[in-house]
């Protein structure tokens, strides 16, 4: 690995690099970014901008850091667990799944049971939101828990999705440089898309639900590519896509009926 600015002045490949290095990047920065904003929306008003801000921050510098550690990060992929079964062959002679485990998978299960647990636990308390109400907390002291825990949940899950970031920018350039830029970009692009993003997501209910079961399908994602079970990452965007679209129709048409219903009344 090298930190030279050569490349991009001398070779055009470097540059093709770069762009689908940035669009990779901003690609995997939207899992981070959803979580980011749903665990925010949380908080009181006035501190939601801070702690989006400090997060996305957080997932910058961790980023950068690892970047400095490649040699180390690369070296998390080796195995350090070896439970000596695996499944049966798949379609290509490979086991179904491993037993075999390195670092970064243990990580990766880790940060899908988190991301589990905690899209299942917003679901159930968008559900049933009197569940999580505590009349005998203090305001204040209830307010300021919640802002601690929101950061220290960021930093957890910006550790696991910077961790796979790096490790897929590692296996699409040898260069520094280029993986500096792209990471720097696709931060950027968290930081400015942060703020609309939580706003349209807290506004509509139902997009709430809905970006809850995509954090729930890539704990899924997590955990399974932890245990060898890897799913192509262009069919789960796919499928987010897709849903997003439908949901969009739907806001759409919403929309046109309560417009709709408040004309009506006033016609006759």
């Amino acid at each position: 690995m090298d930190f030279d600015f050569s490349p991009l002045l001398n070779d055009p490949a470097a540059w093709a690099a770069l762009v689908s290095l940035v669009i990779m990047e901003i690609v995997l920065g939207i899992d981070n970014l959803i979580f980011i904003s749903i665990l925010t929306n949380k908080l009181p008003e006035e501190q939601r901008e801070r702690a989006r801000n400090i997060g996305i921050g957080l997932a910058l510098v961790m980023r950068l850091l690892l970047l400095f550690t490649i040699t180390w990060i690369v070296g998390l992929v080796q195995p350090v667990i070896d439970l000596g079964i695996t499944g049966p062959p798949g379609e290509h002679g490979e086991p179904t799944f491993e037993t075999s485990f390195s670092w970064r998978d243990l990580i990766l299960i880790a940060g899908g049971l988190f991301l589990v647990w905690k899209a299942t636990s917003e679901i159930h308390h968008t559900m049933d939101p009197e569940t999580n109400h505590k009349e005998d907390a203090p305001i204040a002291g209830r307010a300021a828990l919640n802002f601690g825990a929101a950061i220290f949940q960021i930093i957890l899950l910006d550790l696991v999705f910077s961790i796979d970031s790096i490790l897929t920018a590692v296996g699409m350039t040898e260069h520094l440089v280029i993986m500096f830029i792209a990471v720097i970009s696709a931060v950027t692009v968290m930081l400015l898309a942060s703020g609309p993003l939580a706003r349209f997501i807290n506004a509509n209910p139902t997009v709430v639900m809905l970006a809850l079961g995509f954090l729930l399908m890539i704990g899924m994602v997590l955990i399974a590519d932890g245990f060898g079970i890897h799913v192509p990452k262009g069919y789960i965007y796919a499928a987010m896509a897709f849903s997003a679209f439908v949901e969009f129709l739907n806001l759409i048409s919403r929309k046109r009926k309560d417009k709709k219903a408040g004309v009506e009344p006033s016609a006759h």
